[in-house]
């Protein structure tokens, strides 16, 4: 098997694994606080040595999968008039609980349990500003959380809803389709700028994302092509050298 053909290849597997992204976008378009993901190839050069190299044919590019990247762009808001429903405009994290630890998400679909502890819909217990799960009085029924998220009741003030930012949003680890994980130290956002009664939506475009899975496959069905071809032409090349031979 020939270079180019290795190098097609190389070119078929980036597809394969950017087709991969693009459903997982498509798929979690509707997921609250989802944010899309692209993928990043580069070129790898391969330097040939030897002086029978024709002019021209001294560096062969192969495909190089990089890294995949969140596109962190704000996602529409959309009410719902859940008065646990919170949206974040701008920056920030919420923090919650889970078995493996804390972590961060952008999904603010939130409900309150009967034991008065306010949960996504994991069930992981949403944080305050000194990292402990936010309960409310069982008793209380009339919930307003403000833009800073001070969470208020009939019976006064019932804690600050924790908002953080890391320190280097493309160093986070995704865990499933709404939380995120990181390994550095987080910050308290100041003026937070939380919305009640709403969530924010995916940032997914679905009419985007279904024009680069097309694309996707027709560079892939390219390459294929090239490399049936190539095969046949090798194929060919030995049979004619074996009858001569012969």
């Amino acid at each position: 098997m020939e270079n180019s053909t290795y190098i097609a290849l190389s070119r078929m597997d980036a597809q394969q694994r950017a087709m991969s992204v693009v459903a997982d976008n498509m798929s979690n378009a509707s997921t609250v606080g989802y944010k899309r993901e692209n993928v990043l190839f580069s070129d790898f050069l391969s330097h040939q040595h030897g002086s029978k190299q024709a002019e021209g044919a001294d560096t062969e590019s192969y495909t190089q999968d990089r890294a995949t990247y969140r596109d962190f762009q704000q996602g529409d808001m959309q009410s719902t008039g859940n008065p646990l429903d919170l949206a974040l405009g701008g920056e920030g994290y919420f923090q919650v609980r889970t078995a493996n630890g804390v972590r961060l998400t952008r999904a603010g679909r939130f409900e309150e349990q009967q034991d008065g502890a306010v949960v996504d819909e994991s069930g992981n217990a949403l944080l305050d500003r000194d990292g402990q799960p936010i309960v409310i009085p069982q008793t209380d029924h009339r919930i307003t959380i403000s833009a800073d998220g001070v969470i208020s009741t009939e019976t006064g003030e019932q804690g600050q809803i924790g908002i953080v930012t890391a320190q280097d949003d493309n160093r986070l680890q995704a865990e499933g389709s709404r939380l995120l994980r990181t390994d550095q130290p987080t910050t308290a956002v100041e003026r937070p700028n939380i919305v009640q009664g709403m969530v924010e939506a995916s940032n997914v475009q679905m009419m985007t994302e279904v024009t680069k899975m097309m694309e996707i496959q027709r560079n892939f069905q390219f390459m294929a092509q090239f490399v049936d071809a190539e095969a046949t032409r090798q194929k060919n090349a030995i049979d004619k050298i074996v009858q001569v031979s012969a």
